[in-house]
Formats: C-alpha cells, sequence, structure tokens
C-alpha cells in the first residue's frame, strides 16, 4: 500500500473519533417544594432557599454564662486558655486563632449509601455566645441543598465531635461524594473526637461511653423527655410523609443537647488533663498518666502517675505503679523502676505482671548484673506462664521457650561466676 493511501486511511479514522459526540453531563434540576412548609414552619423551623432546593434551619443563641449540667458554657475559653498557657503537647489543644464548631448529625441508618443524614447540627463558639444552627433535610430529592447550606465547602474549621471520626465527618464524605457533580469540593477539616479522649480517661471506670452516660456520671446534666436515639430515623420518616413536625422537634432537642453536652465534655476532659485536683479516682488519672505515656510526653506521664501512687492506697496504685516502672526505665531510673515494679506486682492482671517480671529480669541481668535476682523473676515469669489462664495454649507454649532461654543465659552465667570465684 502506498504512503499516500495509509495517510487517507489514518485520516479518515481520525475525522470518525472527531465526529464522535461528548457525552454531556446531566443538567441539574432543582427539585420540588415539600407540601408541609407550612406546617413544618409552624413547629419551629424556618424555610431556607438555595441555587440547589430547599432546607429547614432552626437557630438558637447562648450566653457565655449559660449552664448546662456543672458547666457555664464560657468556661471553653478558660479551657482553651490552659492550653496556651501550657507547654503540652496533646491532640485534644485549641487555641484562640481557631475557628471552633461542635459538630452533629442524625441519620436515617448507621451505614451504606442508601443512609441519609436527615439533620445537621452546628455549635459555634463565638467571642461573645455560642450560637446553634440546625439545618434539617426537607426530602431526599433536597439533598444537595441541605449539604451545600452547611458550608463545609466554604470553611476549615476544629471541629469537634463524639464518634465524628469514624461515624459523622465519613458518612457527610460520602453523601458529598454522591453530589459531587453538583455541589463544590468538600474542605478538610481539624477534628477532635471526644469519643476517643473518653475512653482513654475513663477506661474501667464507665461501664458505657454512650454520651448520655458520660452526661449522667460526670457532667452533672440528666436529660428529661428525651428521645431514644434509634427513634430518630422512625420519627423523620413519619414527618415527611404525614408533613407533621412536632415529634421532628424533638429529634432537634436531642441533638441540641448532645452539642452542648460537647462544650463541657471537653471543658470537663481539659480540667482532667491539665490540672491534679484529684477530683476522680485513680483509675482515671493513671489512664491519663498511660495517655501522655503513649503520647511520648515521659516527663508529664511521670507527674501524673507520681502524683496517684503519692495519694491513693497501694490496691488502687497498681497500675499507676506498673506505668510509672515503664517510664522510669525508659529514663535510665533503674533503682526507682525496679521500686515501682515490685509495688505493682500485688494489685495488677496477669498480663502486666508477666510484663513486670521480665522488666524486673531484664533490669537485674543487664543493669545490675546481678543474676540470681534476674533468675527469682524469670522462675515467677514461667510459674506464671505455667498457670496460664490469660492467654491462648500455642501462645503460652512459644512464650515460655523465649523465658527457657532466659533461664538457661542466666544459669550459665551463674555457673561462670562460680568458677571464676
Amino acid at each position: 500500500m502506498s504512503y499516500e493511501n495509509k495517510m487517507l486511511q489514518l485520516k479518515q479514522k481520525l475525522g470518525k473519533k472527531k465526529e464522535q459526540q461528548k457525552e454531556e453531563k446531566p443538567t441539574f434540576r432543582r427539585p420540588e417544594k415539600p407540601f408541609y412548609i407550612k406546617e413544618w414552619e409552624s413547629a419551629g423551623l424556618t424555610l431556607v432557599e438555595n441555587d440547589f432546593g430547599v432546607l429547614f434551619k432552626r437557630v438558637v443563641t447562648y450566653p457565655l454564662d449559660y449552664l448546662h449540667g456543672s458547666y457555664q458554657l464560657g468556661l471553653l475559653y478558660d479551657a482553651i486558655e490552659k492550653w496556651e498557657q501550657s507547654s503540652i503537647q496533646h491532640p485534644y489543644a485549641m487555641n484562640f486563632d481557631e475557628s471552633i464548631v461542635f459538630f452533629d448529625t442524625e441519620t436515617t441508618g448507621l451505614k451504606g449509601v442508601g443512609t441519609n443524614i436527615f439533620l445537621i447540627g452546628l455549635l459555634d463558639a463565638l467571642d461573645d455566645q455560642f450560637v446553634l444552627t440546625q439545618y434539617v433535610l426537607a426530602d431526599p430529592a433536597n439533598e444537595a441543598s441541605f449539604l451545600f447550606e452547611s458550608k463545609f465547602w466554604q470553611h476549615s474549621k476544629t471541629v469537634v465531635t463524639y464518634n465524628g471520626k469514624s461515624f459523622d465527618w465519613p458518612q457527610l464524605e460520602t453523601r458529598w461524594t454522591l453530589n459531587q457533580q453538583i455541589l463544590p469540593k468538600l474542605r478538610s477539616q481539624k477534628q477532635i473526637d471526644l469519643l476517643h479522649s473518653s475512653k482513654r480517661i475513663w477506661k474501667n471506670n464507665l461501664e458505657r461511653m454512650k454520651l448520655t452516660k458520660v452526661e449522667e456520671e460526670k457532667l452533672g446534666f440528666t436529660r428529661q423527655g428525651d428521645i431514644p436515639g434509634f427513634l430518630a430515623p422512625i420519627i423523620y420518616s413519619d414527618a415527611i410523609k404525614s408533613g407533621n413536625a412536632d415529634a421532628l422537634m424533638k429529634v432537634l432537642h436531642h441533638n441540641e443537647w448532645d452539642l452542648l453536652s460537647l462544650v463541657t465534655l471537653y471543658i470537663h476532659s481539659t480540667n482532667l488533663l491539665l490540672e491534679q485536683e484529684l477530683s476522680e479516682s485513680a483509675t482515671t488519672y493513671t489512664n491519663i498518666g498511660k495517655w501522655f505515656g503513649d503520647l511520648k510526653d515521659s516527663g508529664q506521664s511521670e507527674q501524673v502517675l507520681t502524683t496517684v501512687t503519692n495519694n491513693y492506697d497501694d490496691e488502687n496504685t497498681g497500675l499507676a505503679n506498673y506505668y510509672l516502672a515503664l517510664q522510669q526505665k525508659r529514663n535510665g531510673q533503674y533503682a526507682k523502676a525496679v521500686n515501682s515494679f515490685e509495688k505493682a506486682l500485688l494489685f495488677i492482671g496477669n498480663r502486666e505482671k508477666l510484663k513486670a517480671l521480665e522488666q524486673l529480669a531484664i533490669v537485674f541481668e543487664h543493669q545490675f548484673k546481678d543474676y540470681e535476682k534476674a533468675l527469682h523473676y524469670t522462675n515467677k515469669g514461667i510459674t506464671l506462664i505455667d498457670n496460664n489462664l490469660f492467654m491462648k495454649r500455642d501462645q503460652a507454649v512459644k512464650l515460655r521457650g523465649v523465658w527457657l532461654k532466659r533461664l538457661q543465659r542466666l544459669e550459665m552465667k551463674l555457673l561462670k561466676n562460680k568458677i571464676n570465684l
């Protein structure tokens, strides 16, 4: 085939590609307004219209001296000042330069693309007041309008939640993605999840970490006339079918209490982390000391744990002595570490006890060269493994092999010492 014919065929192929029409993006059609606008407005909601449809909103303001449970909301700024004056580096620290919003949602389910957010609650911390803004989904067809009005595409803030990192924010991202052809890009936000802090602070203290339980036991607030959270999706579904929003307003009050409690929970948690008034149990402060240790703040960890061991009885300070010993060993304070480990042994669980025995054996072998003491703690460790009630059999067999190697090594060192004598 000649060069000219090849070029002609190539031009014909290129021409066909150009003739193919590009797929046009579907044009956005503004949804119809729901039939119950007047009914929902009569219940206390305000209609909002934007380029994407309609939604409803409720706004409430609170003065700084508003009392929710044991705390005035304005004490949030005292908590922030405590963080600014502290040299402690902590993921829950905030400063006055941050724009802070407390965030909570209500959804039609727990997961999946079929789950809608139908209520977004935002409590903004302003200089002279707190402003609650609640956005309510008018109906599923108006979802883009509802999401757009949250302004999360417009501003980056410090978002404070309770389980928000695992649920509320991922759910918002999912719904935003499903509307991404219409909505502007969702901005990333700094997040502080107070469920995480509650688990760290009150492990082995609170049986349940449900926010209502934390309110009652730690924040001095008990809800009156609240609806169970699992009823919220049913109530919303009924409201958009019947047009009656009376029960829906109870869901908004439930969400309002959630948000107000986030403020007081942040205040209370900050006080526990930064002050040492010993207003709670040894377990709480032991958890805090361990948390600082996990954050590699050994100085603050040791300070908190030492306060626990100096102010509570031995029975309640077993874990505090154990974690303190770990810090002391890391810092090269071997004699102090031995003392703390030995105090801990009588009052800690088997897993921690085995770890303590191991650390004692290590310190006496490598730091003090006291092989008899090291052998003593090694034998105790092997006995504990043999009486195993806290690990699987195959784990115990494997671990026993490791401890037997230590035992054999120590016996060899003792034998060499006797020969040399």
